[in-house]
C-alpha cells in the first residue's frame, strides 16, 4: 500500500525552499571583542576575524591577553550584556524571519549570544562554547563543529533548502562560497578581494534587497 501523499512507483519531487544563514557580529551586532577591548583598555583584544583568518589562533591570543591583565569571565560577561544591536538590525532580522526560515551562524559563543538573543527577538543561533577554568578565567573554547559555517550550509542543502548567506569576515567565506547565494555586508577591502564574491552590500537595507532578488 502506498503512503498518503506518495504515488506508487514514482519518486516524490523535491521542492526547493529558501533558508537564510546570517553571521552575527559585524552584521547584526557590533564586534563584541572590540567592545571588550575598549572597556578593558587591552588593545590586542580589538583584533577580530576581519584581521586574523585563523580563529583558533585568535582565541588563544585573547585568552592569554585576558590572563595577563587579570580579566575574569564575570568581567567579560558584564561588558557583553551591555552590547546593543546595530542600527536597523532588529527590524531587518524581524522581516527576514517573517518571510523565510533563518538561523544565525556564528563563531561567537553561547555564553555571549544567549544574553543578547532577546534583544534580537530570540532567533535560532548556532555557535560555540567557552571553556571557563575553576578560577573563573577564560581558558579556551569548544567548537560545536570544526569549520561549522559551511557544514551547516551543506546540511541544509542536503535537506533540500536553497541557502542564502551573508557575513563580513574571513571566517564567513566558506559559508558564503558553499551557499547558492552568498553576500558580504560592510566587508573591508581585503576581505572583498579574498572572497571572490560579486555582491558586497553596504548595509542591511541593501542586503534585504539582494535577498529578495534571489529568493524564489
Amino acid at each position: 500500500m502506498s503512503r498518503p501523499g506518495y504515488q506508487a512507483g514514482h519518486c516524490m519531487r523535491r521542492s526547493s525552499m529558501n533558508f537564510i544563514c546570517l553571521d552575527v557580529e559585524g552584521v547584526l551586532l557590533p564586534e563584541i571583542w572590540i567592545r571588550i577591548a575598549s572597556v578593558t583598555d587591552i588593545a590586542g583584544l580589538s583584533l577580530t576575524t576581519r584581521d586574523e583568518p585563523d580563529f583558533n589562533a585568535l582565541m588563544l591570543r585573547r585568552c592569554e591577553l585576558l590572563r595577563q591583565h587579570d580579566v575574569s569571565y564575570t568581567d567579560i560577561l558584564r561588558i557583553v550584556r551591555e552590547v546593543e544591536p546595530l542600527p536597523g538590525a532588529v527590524a531587518f532580522l524581524s522581516e527576514v524571519r517573517r518571510r523565510w526560515p533563518c538561523a544565525l551562524i556564528s563563531d561567537s559563543f553561547y555564553e555571549f549570544l544567549l544574553p543578547l538573543a532577546p534583544k534580537l527577538g530570540l532567533p535560532t543561533v548556532f555557535c560555540h562554547n567557552l571553556i571557563i577554568g575553576d578560577d573563573g578565567r577564560l581558558t579556551g573554547w569548544r567548537p560545536r563543529l570544526v569549520d561549522q559555517k559551511p557544514q551547516v550550509v551543506r546540511s541544509l542543502q542536503a535537506l533540500g533548502f536553497t541557502v542564502i548567506a551573508a557575513g563580513d569576515s574571513y571566517n564567513d567565506l566558506g559559508m558564503l562560497r558553499q551557499a547558492e547565494h552568498g553576500f558580504l555586508v560592510n566587508a573591508p577591502p581585503a576581505i572583498r578581494e579574498a572572497a571572490g564574491i560579486g555582491t558586497c552590500c553596504a548595509g542591511l537595507e541593501e542586503l534585504l534587497d539582494e535577498i529578495q532578488k534571489v529568493a524564489r
